[in-house]
This record gives C-alpha cells, sequence and structure tokens, in this order.
C-alpha cells in the first residue's frame, strides 16, 4: 500500500467515501477501515468539495447519484480546482450503460466500478488509484 503524502500524517492512506445511501456508506466505511484505510465521508453533492477542503484524502470513492448535484458535478468540480484536480477519483455506481461509462472514461476515471461491488475488487481499485496519485 503506497503512503500517505501528508506531511506529520500516518503512513494510512485516506480515502474519502462521497455516498448518500447510509447503507452503502456505512459499508464501504467498515470494508476500508478493515483493511487499514482511514476513511472521511460526505453524502452529498453539496458538502463533497467542503469534506475535501478539510480532509484532503489520498482516493475519493464516488457516487454517481447524489442528492443536491450529482456525482459528475462533483468530479467537474473537482477536475477545476489545482489543490485537487490530481486526487484519484472511483466511481462507484448502480448505473453502468455505455453512455455513463462513456462519460465517466471522459472526465479521467476507470475503472467505473458496478455495485454492489466485491471487496477484493474494489481494494485492487483503490491500491491501483493510489499508485497513479503524483507526489
Amino acid at each position: 500500500m503506497k503512503a500517505s503524502r501528508r506531511r506529520g500524517s500516518s503512513a494510512r492512506p485516506k480515502v474519502l467515501v462521497i455516498e448518500d445511501d447510509p447503507v452503502a456508506r456505512a459499508d464501504l466505511e467498515a470494508r476500508l477501515a478493515a483493511n487499514g484505510y482511514i476513511v472521511a465521508r460526505a453524502a452529498d453533492a453539496a458538502s463533497a468539495l467542503t469534506v475535501v477542503n478539510r480532509e484532503r484524502p489520498d482516493l475519493i470513492l464516488l457516487d454517481l447519484g447524489l442528492p443536491a448535484g450529482d456525482g459528475f458535478l462533483v468530479l467537474e468540480r473537482l477536475r477545476k480546482i489545482e489543490a485537487f484536480a490530481a486526487i484519484p477519483v472511483l466511481v462507484i455506481t448502480s448505473r453502468s450503460d455505455a453512455e455513463t461509462r462513456k462519460r465517466v472514461e471522459a472526465m479521467g476515471v476507470a475503472p467505473l466500478l458496478s455495485k454492489p461491488v466485491d471487496t477484493e475488487v474494489l481494494l485492487g481499485a483503490i491500491r491501483a488509484g493510489l499508485e497513479t496519485k503524483p507526489d
């Protein structure tokens, strides 16, 4: 597991889970924590950027179906802010149609993870995402 790059922090990477469904969010948080990740959370698009700014995650897990704006809006905003543009984002969604996949890929996010996501697939995608994060 690649170490976090934040000075003065532990070597455990921080993952921000942006998911509106409390059951799905709790499930993701539990699986991540059990595998050594520090977990932060946001429940909607409106609070997502505030939480990103406060928590400075190493990677973001983003649901597309969010209240107060969708995941695409969050991703667009992240990519426009220089301090956040390089944070790896993994999209987790129940929408796996071709159009959604194309749109996600066009925004520089791959792979799209379909709900429910297998723990090993999730952890592998997170490890790969963390490896792409620049120093």
